[in-house]
């Protein structure tokens, strides 16, 4: 396969950015894109280039490093895909693809495709875990737990933390990552007991790193590489309120 590329190439985030055009030559169908980006590496450091800079760290699709858009679409156009799952076999020879890094304020670009996503770990920081003593596994596997519960808890625990769908937002919304948490902790035993704490501190944070509200519009369910639904946002949504009712904010 031939490819053209065209992209983004940025120094830092203060810097002016632009696009600029690749070759992508004898490429195999059966390459990742990623794999396609080092071979492109290759080349432009053989002929003393700069190499592309992107971010990746599994490269199965569980890490969430791999966060680019790919032709306008945040990890590609094939649902369910992350960036360094999707094949270059979905592409036709002789094909543009148009790379570029997620677009959000609170990700600042590094470099090129690099940005940083440190804002969601002040997210989680701020109280994305169970600090109260739960025991070992034998402990938790004692505790009955309706199956409908543990289903939708271990639907929104697939969130692998990668910001597509803030970079689908046109908010730049971070609700469909920190619903995810706030609900698969608040659907189990273990996760109850700081429920009120853990919402009211996440929300806060998330407001404190600059994301932009929800207005439903659903871009961020259908970029979701673990095809996480929106009506985790509801249940936060019911948390949240519940945990302004009792912390006496509301009347």
């Amino acid at each position: 396969m031939h490819l053209s590329l065209r992209v983004w190439r940025q120094k830092s985030a203060s810097a002016f950015g632009r696009f600029e055009t690749y070759e992508a030559r004898n490429v195999s169908a059966d390459m990742s894109l990623l794999e396609m980006l080092d071979e492109v590496n290759e080349d432009l450091i053989a002929s003393g280039g700069e190499p592309i800079a992107f971010d990746s760290d599994c490269r199965e699709g569980i890490c969430g490093a791999c966060s680019v858009v790919i032709d306008g679409v945040p990890h590609g156009s094939r649902h369910g895909t992350t960036a360094c799952q999707l094949h270059l076999r979905h592409f036709k020879d002789g094909d543009t693809i148009t790379l570029e890094p997620w677009r959000a304020r609170p990700f600042p670009v590094i470099k090129d495709l690099v940005v940083d996503r440190h804002a969601f770990d002040r997210i989680i920081q701020a109280g994305g875990y169970v600090s109260v003593k739960t025991g070992g596994a034998p402990d938790g596997n004692a505790i009955p737990i309706p199956k409908t519960d543990v289903d939708r808890a271990m639907d929104a625990a697939v969130c692998i933390g990668c910001g597509a769908c803030v970079a689908a937002c046109k908010n730049a919304s971070a609700m469909l990552f920190v619903a995810s948490k706030v609900s698969h902790l608040s659907l189990l035993p273990q996760g109850r007991v700081e429920r009120e704490r853990r919402v009211l501190a996440m929300v806060r944070a998330m407001d404190d790193a600059g994301f932009g509200a929800c207005t439903v519009t659903g871009s961020c369910e259908a970029v979701c590489p673990k095809n996480i639904r929106i009506d985790v946002i509801a249940r936060m949504n019911r948390e949240y309120g519940r945990a302004l009712l009792k912390a006496g904010f509301v009347e």
